[in-house]
């Protein structure tokens, strides 16, 4: 459902020239430091990347669905690193609010996470709790015209930039799953609220994560998402429905960057007397990269038109995220077969993208969440 293509064309015009000739030259530095340089940041807030779905009435851009997935894959033409830092002011940072918040909810945090003022966080998983997210264990009690939050959050992106969280707890002890998960908004700062340390990661440097560590934090009432007790699951629920979308297009973007990057390679890498392209087992790789980033983008944008339509999206946007990030496994390993021994080489952007890629297949749901999550709905239409 595309509003104004003239619009919408030149925001993604103005998107892919910023990767190309901005964002790709910078991905070596902001590898080898683990950080995204201060003036990348403003620069992004000043383009207003921080609020492409944040709805206009409170200060972003609004996309659609289906014109969110097109920024995305843009967006997945570079480095992981930066579509992370704006990826959850524009995700599961700020959904739960547009989903479920209050409307005072809706006006304290929006028009900031729109602007990038503030930088949302999404605090779900936990060290004991990671795939079974029901299993909620930090607790948050009542205790006047507050909420007293105790419990540790696991591997949570853009933690150490993060002026607010939107933190599942279980607010009911004595029901056991879902119905006793609450959300709230918690501000940095907060007395109790510490960090852990950065965690070092296999891949996706830049892009900050880290433990957060909530010891008896006093939340307001009013930071109660929606202000009902038990909705917080179904929240993260519908937050990560989106995200499935989201994600599935970056891989998509980056299988697309990764599949220019080895054709260019074999067009200039000669062995036995010719381009390494006019190999037939060289060509076999490639067409069946450029095959599968095809089928994968031909999915989300289906399951994204059928989402702005007002359909219920739940197994669409789970086979996404199933086939889109194995897929982009598959394009990244094909592309490191193609460079040969210089894709194992950490000159080569492929080496990264290797790395980086083998995130995608875990977080907002791993491939196996996504099977049951398949499957179940297979067996539930089927019995009706």
């Amino acid at each position: 459902m595309i509003r104004d293509t003239e619009t919408l064309n030149a925001l993604l015009d103005t998107i892919h020239r910023y990767v190309r000739d901005r964002l790709v030259p910078l991905e070596a530095k902001v590898a080898e430091d683990d950080e995204i340089p201060d003036d990348v940041i403003a620069e992004m807030r000043e383009m207003g990347l921080f609020g492409l779905t944040i709805p206009e009435a409170y200060g972003g851009l609004g996309l659609t669905m289906e014109e969110e997935v097109l920024v995305a894959m843009e967006l997945g033409r570079t480095s992981p690193a930066f579509r992370s830092l704006i990826g959850t002011n524009n995700g599961i940072g700020s959904a739960g609010i547009v989903f479920d918040g209050t409307e005072e909810q809706k006006q304290k945090y929006l028009p900031k996470y729109a602007s990038g003022e503030l930088i949302g966080s999404f605090c779900l998983t936990e060290p004991d709790v990671g795939s079974d997210s029901a299993a909620v264990k930090t607790t948050a009690v009542r205790d006047g015209d507050s909420y007293i939050l105790s419990g540790t959050k696991r591997f949570i992106t853009n933690a150490p930039r993060a002026g607010t969280f939107t933190v599942m707890a279980r607010t009911n002890p004595d029901i056991s799953g879902a119905k006793g998960v609450s959300a709230f908004i918690v501000e940095a700062g907060s007395e109790g609220l510490s960090l852990g340390a950065k965690d070092k990661k296999m891949g996706q440097a830049g892009s900050c994560t880290c433990d957060v560590i909530f010891d008896n934090v006093r939340v307001p009432a009013e930071n109660l998402i929606g202000g009902v007790e038990g909705k917080g699951f179904y929240t993260a629920m519908k937050v990560l429905d989106r995200g499935r979308l989201h994600i599935s297009s970056v891989s998509v973007g980056i299988a697309e960057r990764l599949i220019d990057d080895a054709l260019r390679f074999s067009m200039e890498r000669e062995q036995f007397g010719k381009p390494i392209c006019e190999h037939q087992l060289i060509q076999a790789m490639l067409s069946d990269s450029k095959a599968e980033a095809y089928a994968g983008k031909a999915m989300v944008l289906d399951a994204a038109r059928k989402r702005d339509q007002g359909d219920a999206i739940p197994t669409e946007a789970a086979c996404c995220k199933l086939f889109c990030t194995e897929m982009v496994g598959r394009v990244a390993d094909k592309a490191v077969q193609i460079h040969g021994g210089a894709g194992y080489i950490s000159e080569y952007a492929v080496e990264r993208f290797y790395r980086d890629v083998r995130l995608l297949r875990l977080y907002e749901g791993t491939t196996q969440i996504q099977q049951i999550v398949i499957a179940r709905n297979m067996v539930k239409e089927a019995s009706l």
